[in-house]
């Protein structure tokens, strides 16, 4: 990881992006997409992590998240590794037509490295970026909010039901643990010309 992308400070609130290794479009499939919901629940009401965005893609995930322990890493750490499992097991044991493609991809990933022995989900490092002001904390939620419109998958953010767009937009989502971000990391309210256009 570059010297510039590193959690200096622990306690503070961070745009981090987790990638599946070879970008393998795990994503794609309602099971795997929910295991991330469930860990970031499980994170949210065990592990003290505060989450402010989140949208997931088919092979990448971007996360604007905080520790209440001011252990981030830590807490990153546990979430990819978690996630990792669960993963690896619904590939193993459900049914799944590109299982043996995809354990493929996650097998050739370990030839580089000696951390994992069998399988390989994310890729090493999360580009974190600390959140410093009001203005670039709305700058990533855009970012985020708007990752499926220009991927095409839906014409307003809003409508993408895997990100945190619906929550800001009408203070609900299927996740359920989205803290808006005007409370307690910034006092400014959403961008009219975001509203307006993408939601």
């Amino acid at each position: 990881m570059r010297a510039g992308y590193a959690i200096r400070d622990q306690t503070r609130a961070h745009f981090i992006t987790a990638t599946v290794v070879d970008w393998v479009d795990i994503f794609s499939r309602q099971i795997y997409r929910d295991c991330i919901l469930d860990s970031l629940t499980y994170c949210v009401q065990n592990k003290g992590m505060i989450v402010y965005g989140y949208v997931i893609m088919t092979n990448h995930i971007h996360l604007i998240i905080q520790s209440e322990k001011g252990e981030l890493s830590n807490l990153l750490r546990d979430f990819k590794k978690f996630t990792a499992t669960k993963i690896l097991e619904h590939l193993q044991n459900c049914r799944e037509s590109r299982r043996e493609w995809i354990l493929e991809r996650l097998a050739l990933a370990t030839l580089t490295h000696s951390r994992n022995k069998n399988y390989q989900v994310w890729k090493y490092g999360n580009h974190p970026e600390e959140i410093y002001s009001s203005k670039f904390l709305w700058s990533k939620l855009d970012y985020i909010h708007l990752n499926p419109v220009r991927a095409g998958f839906v014409s307003r953010a809003s409508h993408y039901i895997y990100s945190s767009a619906s929550n800001y937009m009408n203070g609900k989502g299927i996740f359920e643990h989205v803290t808006l971000a005007d409370n307690p990391v910034s006092n400014m309210p959403m961008h009219k010309r975001i509203r307006d256009k993408y939601y």
